[in-house]
């Protein structure tokens, strides 16, 4: 890596520390969220109540110097809130244009299952295009975007379940976990006095991140590692124990996700472990088993592993030279 790339990548694993400072034992999921970030991808949360989704996503902007907007979820939430809507302006004689909450860096779309349908599906434009269209007229979102969307566990009373094309959007699905009795000590040890999320400072500039972004672009991959990713993600699509397999929209996003891990790495190529590390919560969002998968009872994850061990790993003995 050159000097400049050096110097971006060491404020960037600064502010990955900084964050673990308030977050405590969540190192992986923290470096899930930044490898996201890095590759201009979104990112979903599912987990029970107070395991600290919001305060990650929270902490991460602060760090990064990122514009932050947070949308609560609720029934009555309307799709205008999110992008934004026209309203009349009788002194001037003319509609003007109200941003929505998605017009920021880092938007949390909390309890994003809450919400009904319409409502969620009105972050799809923002999320894959970036950008969103109100009356006709198309507004560019604000760079680096990010969602970070939240959401409890289905079968909570109230929710409606993410459908298949959302969620193929999202480029990893993960889960916060409850700490260890260990973890939850230092937690109120944290908490005694003010906030630790008060002591945050920025560690890395908006533009120092789109540099990163750019570099990130140009980690290099093997020829060999484009075949490794679609054999893995296309064998999906012929397993016996899985109704729906990934689409090729998985390969990208594991591709570029494996650019920005090798980065946060040191790296300026991509190697097999990178692959490795990120297939399963890249891919398992985008699966579905068969009724007899699930009776067996057999995991997405147990599928997934299956794989990933079954298929050859390339060796790249000129990698990095």
């Amino acid at each position: 890596m050159s000097e400049t790339t050096n110097s971006l990548h060491g404020k960037i694993m600064g502010a990955i520390e900084a964050v673990e400072g308030v977050i405590v034992g969540k190192h992986g999921e923290t470096v899930i969220l930044m490898t996201a970030l890095l590759s201009g991808t979104h990112v979903l949360i599912e987990d029970v109540p107070g395991t600290g989704k919001t305060s990650l996503a929270a902490a991460l902007s602060r760090v990064l110097g990122l514009s932050f907007n947070r949308a609560q979820f609720t029934p009555d939430l309307m799709a205008s809130d999110i992008t934004g809507f026209n309203i009349y302006n009788r002194q001037k004689e003319a509609f003007e244009f109200r941003e929505g909450l998605v017009m920021c860096n880092l938007l949390l779309a909390d309890e994003i299952n809450r919400a009904s349908p319409k409502t969620q599906s009105a972050l799809l434009e923002a999320m894959e295009e970036g950008r969103v269209t109100v009356d006709g007229v198309t507004y560019e979102m604000p760079t680096p975007f990010m969602v970070v969307a939240t959401q409890h566990p289905t079968g909570y009373v109230g929710t409606y379940p993410l459908p298949e094309a959302q969620l193929d959007r999202f480029a990893f699905k993960i889960r916060m976990g409850y700490p260890t009795p260990e973890e939850e000590i230092g937690i109120l040890r944290a908490r005694r006095g003010a906030d630790p999320m008060e002591t945050l400072s920025e560690c890395v500039t908006a533009d120092e991140l789109r540099a990163a972004q750019a570099e990130v672009a140009e980690v290099r991959v093997d020829e060999q590692l484009y075949r490794y990713i679609v054999s893995l993600v296309s064998a999906t699509r012929s397993h016996k124990a899985l109704a729906l397999g990934a689409s090729p929209r998985a390969s990208v996003a594991l591709l570029h996700l494996c650019q920005a891990y090798a980065y946060l790495r040191g790296r300026n190529y991509v190697i097999p472990d990178d692959v490795a590390a990120l297939y399963i919560p890249a891919v398992a969002h985008r699966v579905t088993l068969t009724q007899e998968s699930k009776l067996a009872p057999l995991s997405v994850r147990d599928v997934l592993t299956e794989i990933l061990h079954a298929t050859e790993v390339p060796y790249l003995g000129t990698q990095g030279r």
